[in-house]
C-alpha cells in the first residue's frame, strides 16, 4: 500500500513536461506549477495519516494543478468526526473494487484524477524489522498516480474540503520484493500512469462500458523505469524525521549481507 509520500515539487518543468506535449502548453503549466508552489507545503517524507496537501490534476481542471488533503472523504459523510474516520481507511482505493465500493464508485465514475508525487516510500519485513525504502522514477521525472476525488462539504461551518485517494494494484516484480507485509494478502503498489495513459484516465465517463476501459489503465507499472533504493528509518525512534536525511539512500548491513533484494 501507499501510506507514505515525498511531494517536493522541486523540477517544475518536469512536471509540466510529464503533463503536457505542446510548447505553450507546457510553458503555461509551468507558470501555473510554479506559482501552486508559492504555498505548497513541501515535504520530504511525509504520512498519509497527516492527510497532508498533494497536487493533483482532476478531470474537471485536467491542466490545473489544484492541493487536495490525501484521504477521501466521500460528499455525503454527514459530520467531522465521521469525516476524520473515513479519511483514514480512504488513503488507498484498491483498482479491484472501485466501482463497487460506496466510498469510491461514484469518484470512480465521474471524479477521477492524477497524483503528482517526486517518490513514494514503502517498508520491506525482514528479520522481525522493517526497512523503508524510496521508490522513484529513474529519469527523475514525476510519478503520475491514478487517483479518486471528491469534495466535501461541513455543515457545520460551511468550510469546502477537496480530498483524494491513490488507487492501489497488484505489485510488479520490484515491488514483489519490497512489499511484503505478512498480515496482507499479497504486495501492492500505487498505479503509476504513463503520459500517453493520463488523459485517458481523466476522460468522460459515458457509460458501464466505460469501466472496463478504465479498469484495464490500472496495472502495475514497468520495473525497468523504477529506482528503488533504502533510507533511514522513517518511524519510531530513529525516524530521521521530515528532512532531506529521509531520501538519501542508506545501506542496512542486514540486507547487504543477505542479497535477497536488489
Amino acid at each position: 500500500m501507499c501510506y507514505d509520500t515525498k511531494s517536493g515539487l522541486k523540477l517544475s518543468l518536469k512536471y509540466a513536461k510529464h503533463r503536457g506535449d505542446d510548447p505553450a502548453e507546457i510553458a503555461e503549466l509551468e507558470r501555473l506549477i510554479k506559482l501552486f508552489t508559492f504555498s505548497f507545503e513541501k515535504h520530504y517524507h511525509v504520512s498519509g495519516f497527516a492527510h497532508p496537501q498533494l497536487m493533483v490534476f482532476t478531470n474537471e481542471k485536467p491542466f490545473v494543478p489544484q492541493g487536495y488533503v490525501w484521504g477521501l472523504i466521500p460528499h455525503w459523510i454527514k459530520d467531522k468526526p465521521s469525516a476524520n474516520i473515513t479519511a483514514n481507511q480512504t488513503l488507498n482505493a484498491r483498482a479491484e473494487t472501485i466501482f463497487e465500493k460506496p466510498a469510491f464508485r461514484q469518484s470512480a465514475r465521474i471524479k477521477r484524477c492524477l497524483i503528482y508525487v517526486d517518490a513514494f516510500y514503502e517498508h520491506h519485513h525482514a528479520f522481525g524489522k522493517t526497512f523503508p525504502y524510496h521508490v522513484s522514477m529513474k529519469d527523475g521525472s514525476p510519478l503520475s498516480l491514478a487517483g479518486l476525488w471528491d469534495e466535501w462539504v461541513n455543515r457545520e461551518t460551511g468550510e469546502i474540503v477537496n480530498t483524494c485517494s491513490i488507487i492501489t494494484t497488484t505489485a510488479n516484480e520490484t515491488m514483489s520484493r519490497i512489499h511484503n507485509h505478512p498480515k496482507l494478502e499479497g504486495p501492492r503498489m500505487p498505479v503509476i500512469l504513463p503520459k500517453d495513459k493520463q488523459n485517458e484516465w481523466l476522460s468522460e465517463f459515458k457509460s458501464d462500458e466505460d469501466i472496463k476501459r478504465l479498469t484495464n489503465l490500472l496495472v502495475p507499472f514497468d520495473d525497468e523505469f523504477l529506482e528503488a533504493y533504502t533510507v533511514r528509518r522513517l518511524k519510531g525512534k530513529e525516524a530521521t524525521g521530515d528532512n532531506e536525511n529521509a531520501e538519501k539512500e542508506y545501506v542496512y548491513a542486514e540486507l547487504n549481507e543477505e542479497g535477497r533484494l536488489f
